[in-house]
């Protein structure tokens, strides 16, 4: 059905997206068309105009996750095994037309002058869109779609994203208010098992959740959203996630949570962290978990940090590290580290690890020292004693130990008599291992 400019401009006038306004123009334009006829058309119009127009049918199947369109118009889908063509293809202006309109859906602006976009559709659904010359040929989408329902942590671990005997460590890392990171690469189901692992906070917390564009769908009745804001055209107004996390730290949060820590962002929420906002989290891509230090000094020089200083506030801030990795359509939970100190700086040492499948989770040399913090120490977790072999662990053959008084003085420095399991101190704390692992923490 071909309708006229006017017609389009009728539709396009509403202040939002009116699906009465859609089906009257169907009814009025199609005529003396059959019902059945007209309730295909009306549902063609309303994709046409309010939706993703050939991409809608590809966004409402339950196992996609992300839908793409190249350059050449060719439309691609993930369905949870990696990306492939679906068949359709767009002409070079009808993909200009779908992502300046799918901007506009998302309250951004895209053209010459602002020639890219990344924002979040009425759907929820995550959109970013760029236009030629900044990439070849014609215009690219990407739609990630968020997930349809959100996974307690046990749902998680009952779908295999991890061993069923670490659904007790995950809950204790929560419940103890330990801060964390969790790594992984694009896809790996960072943000799903961030927002699982929120979802287990006291429900008497206030949730501060800082995100570039919302994504965290966080089973929890208290949670406060703050969303960074792109410049304008004209190149003002725009909020970054560094102004959110300092904003934050003036609303009365008891957990700070950074959706995604890529930016300047980091010399921050370090710092809050540092200051009794125990708990904090937040995602961060990187290849291992041993790469969580390395990518936070990169972070860390784009808001001017030396090296030395971005690793003595991550020593001192962060506990745990949780790294996820994708395997073909799975996701899993693959390693769980301690953030331990040495005399050369901090150090991320592997406590729990797991390949997936029917391997047997086992311990890693840090696994003393997590169970420890977690308050585990009671040899419950049976599954959990094996050693990783020198093969399996670069430089972590001998497993580490709490030195004899720890826990006490890190309990004072703490400060767990105004608030039971709370903020944690940077100092008067010793770890040792067979190899010198020495921690002041």
């Amino acid at each position: 059905m071909s309708l006229s400019p006017a017609v389009w401009q009728r539709v396009r006038d509403g202040v939002g997206p009116d699906v009465e306004a859609v089906s009257a123009v169907a009814r009025e334009e199609v005529g003396a068309l059959g019902a059945r006829r007209v309730d295909d058309s009306r549902r063609s119009m309303a994709s046409r105009v309010l939706g993703a127009g050939v991409l809608d049918p590809f966004l409402s199947e339950p196992h996609v996750t992300d839908v793409a369109v190249n350059g050449d118009g060719r439309v691609w889908v993930d369905r949870g095994d990696g990306m492939e063509w679906t068949g359709e293809r767009l002409g070079s202006d009808d993909a200009r037309l779908l992502a300046v309109r799918l901007a506009g859906a998302a309250g951004r602006r895209l053209d010459e002058a602002s020639p890219w976009v990344d924002g979040q559709l009425p759907s929820g659904a995550r959109l970013h869109a760029i236009l030629p010359p900044l990439v070849a040929d014609g215009a690219h989408i990407t739609i990630r779609v968020p997930s349809r329902e959100q996974a307690s942590l046990g749902e998680l671990g009952e779908r295999g994203m991890f061993p069923p005997e670490w659904l007790r460590v995950l809950e204790a890392l929560v419940r103890r208010r330990l801060a964390f990171l969790v790594s992984g690469g694009t896809g790996a189901g960072k943000t799903t098992l961030l927002a699982s692992l929120l979802g287990c906070a006291d429900r008497g917390d206030r949730l501060l959740l800082v995100e570039d564009v919302r994504e965290l769908a966080v089973d929890h009745p208290h949670v406060v959203r703050l969303e960074a804001r792109p410049a304008n055209v004209e190149g003002v107004g725009e909020i970054t996630l560094t102004t959110l996390v300092r904003q934050s730290l003036r609303m009365r949060p008891d957990r700070i949570v950074v959706g995604e820590v890529r930016g300047a962002e980091v010399r921050e929420l370090l710092a809050a962290l540092n200051t009794g906002h125990e708990g904090g989290c937040g995602t961060i891509h990187a290849n291992a978990p041993a790469d969580v230090l390395a990518r936070l000094e990169a972070l860390g020089a784009l808001a001017g940090l030396g090296p030395e200083a971005v690793r003595a506030q991550a020593a001192a801030a962060l506990d745990v590290v949780l790294h996820v990795v994708r395997d073909g359509s799975a996701r899993r939970l693959s390693s769980v580290a301690a953030v331990l100190r040495q005399a050369g700086g901090p150090v991320v040492v592997p406590a729990l690890d797991w390949r997936g499948g029917s391997s047997v989770p086992v311990a890693g040399p840090a696994w003393p020292v997590l169970s420890a913090r977690l308050g585990l120490s009671d040899g419950s977790l049976e599954v959990l004693v094996g050693d990783l072999g020198a093969d399996d662990l670069v430089g972590a053959e001998a497993p580490v130990t709490e030195a004899p008084g720890a826990e006490a003085r890190r309990a004072g420095a703490r400060g767990e008599g105004a608030r039971g399991e709370g903020a944690r101190g940077a100092e008067g704390l010793s770890w040792t291992s067979g190899r010198g692992l020495d921690a002041d923490r």
